[in-house]
């Protein structure tokens, strides 16, 4: 659109939107919902599993040194003793004795007056809150079957070191990936799907020796990790990779970059990149008495590899391709016409639907067979969808869940077997051969060359 003015998007436009479209649904919302659960709708659903794709497509497919892993949830009680997560893993809590509502005491700013009810000096004294979240292995429910839903899916990568550098035959500097459910107790889960108590983490444990190239290794994940999120359309002013202290680095990390978005509510962390050392090796060896070292057979010599860890969560970068995808537009269409929408800008390979197709008249059969068989044709190539209706209120929700490209058929159509094509983002449309539309949409979609 000509003279197009974009603003940016509150909170409650997106959750109103990841409603009303299918992306996101509060958990059990007819018994009231369940603080901190979300579910995925059919676009959110693919929304998930596209970013998802992508970071496993670059992690790990493109790649010869990185190879996959899939841990289980729940592991053995002194995997988290050996983590620290069993010790240390938890947030201090204050309570308002008025409204009995529970705070983080590091995010209360003025600590003598509950942020909620105003009551003054209504706190009780601080109190540490663990973050996992407990169960039971077996038929009985005591002590000795006490086990944790995994709160990060790291541990499982380095418990099981020995046995995949041996099985993959891989030796460092080499990856381990993974993608996996995780699970935290948060005390005031919030933000949507930002901060929540179940969520995936897109983790890559990448192990080198300790020869000095350790921090190039480290250097060249942070500018792997700036150029996905770039591949993938995110706005460079709305992203920072953060460099932390010294004294904002756990004590065993060498260095540590915080990926952030800028989200409606301010800066919210997305992934951390950080170069751990051999910590997580050399506290599983300490506790299990197991031997967790490489054996290096050119120098028949054993040796434990320093760390670069990259760990991120899809759900908030989900929700961060929704929000940054997301303008409302007033302006000025090809034909002259004021147009106002909304529109998701996503990428291609992140959008949900690829392609929509039309019949311009629902009310014949001739054009609706078409337009159906046209739609099957393109399903195994993109994501497809057919729909019918108003053409106008059709191009507006195809705009509003981000589908690139609309194809529509049409009474000329059957004249001379040429189909309407037009743009989300320059809502140009032009008319393209039935028998041409699948290279069209490829070169397009993809870049593929035109033939």
């Amino acid at each position: 659109m000509e003279s197009a003015e974009a603003t940016r998007v509150s909170m409650d436009e997106i959750t109103a939107l990841a409603k009303r479209r299918g992306f996101i649904f509060q958990s059990s919302e007819i018994y009231g919902g369940i603080n901190g659960f979300w579910d995925y709708g059919p676009l959110g659903a693919v929304l998930k599993r596209n970013v998802k794709n992508a970071w496993w497509r670059d992690t790990v497919e493109l790649r010869d040194d990185v190879v996959a892993f899939d841990s289980s949830i729940v592991m053995h009680p002194l995997v988290w003793k050996a983590s620290g997560h069993a010790d240390v893993f938890h947030d201090v809590m204050v309570d308002c004795k008025v409204c009995k509502h529970r705070f983080r005491l590091d995010h209360l700013k003025n600590r003598a007056q509950c942020p909620d009810c105003g009551s003054k000096d209504s706190f009780t004294e601080p109190r540490n809150f663990n973050l996992m979240m407990k169960t039971f292995v077996g038929p009985m429910e005591d002590t000795s079957s006490v086990a944790y839903l995994r709160p990060e899916t790291a541990q499982g990568i380095f418990v099981n070191f020995k046995n995949v550098y041996q099985t993959a035959r891989k030796k460092p500097p080499f990856g381990i990936a993974q993608i996996g459910k995780s699970f935290r107790n948060e005390i005031t889960p919030g933000n949507f799907t930002f901060r929540v108590r179940e969520f995936e983490q897109a983790e890559l444990e990448y192990f080198v020796p300790d020869d000095g190239r350790d921090m190039g290794v480290f250097r060249e994940w942070v500018d792997r990790r700036k150029r996905w999120y770039s591949d993938y359309g995110i706005s460079a002013e709305r992203l920072r990779f953060y460099e932390l202290t010294d004294a904002e680095r756990p004590h065993y990390a060498k260095a540590g970059i915080d990926v952030e978005y800028l989200f409606p509510w301010g800066w919210g962390e997305l992934e951390s990149i950080a170069h751990r050392t051999t910590y997580d090796l050399d506290a599983h060896m300490n506790l299990s008495g197991k031997d967790l070292k490489f054996f290096d057979e050119a120098s028949k010599s054993h040796y434990t590899p320093l760390l670069i860890e990259s760990s991120a969560g899809m759900d908030r970068t989900a929700l961060t391709f929704l929000i940054d995808a997301y303008e409302r537009e007033s302006g000025v269409d090809p034909n002259g016409k004021t147009v106002e929408r909304t529109v998701l800008r996503f990428h291609p390979s992140i959008a949900p639907v690829q392609a929509a197709v039309f019949s311009l008249a629902r009310n014949r059969e001739d054009l609706v067979e078409r337009a159906r068989a046209i739609e099957k044709a393109l399903r195994p190539n993109f994501r497809t969808q057919y729909d019918e209706g108003n053409i106008g209120q059709l191009y507006r929700r195809q705009d509003e869940i981000g589908t690139p490209y609309c194809v529509t058929i049409d009474h000329q159509t059957l004249d001379d077997a040429t189909v309407t094509v037009r743009g989300r983002d320059s809502m140009l449309q032009e008319r393209v051969q039935a028998s041409q539309l699948e290279t069209y949409l490829r070169h397009r979609l993809t870049g593929a060359p035109a033939e």
